[in-house]
């Protein structure tokens, strides 16, 4: 269900602003969207699993927030985030 340490570094490398870049919206809505996209397979197979279907639910409504804010600040970067993460809006 959780990402790969090999697998998360990729995602930071690839959506990081500046070098070392672990912190900035775009990385941190890239990696959720990865949690996301594990846990909702999970509970495909698993559809019982409320506990999970909870916190896929609250990681959804964080990176929400993440976007929205992204939003706030600069529309065409918004733009470009939800075009390269895949996320429909």
């Amino acid at each position: 269900m959780s990402i790969t340490p090999e697998r998360k570094a990729e995602l930071i490398k690839e959506y990081e602003t500046k070098p070392g870049d672990t912190g900035s919206p775009e990385v941190q809505v890239a990696i959720l969207t990865e949690r996301i996209k594990n846990l909702t397979e999970h509970l495909q197979t698993h559809a019982k699993d409320h506990h999970s279907r909870r916190g896929l639910l609250q990681m959804v409504g964080l990176r929400r927030r993440l976007l929205d804010y992204v939003k706030r600040k600069n529309e065409e970067r918004y733009k470009t985030l939800i075009e390269r993460v895949g996320v429909r809006r």
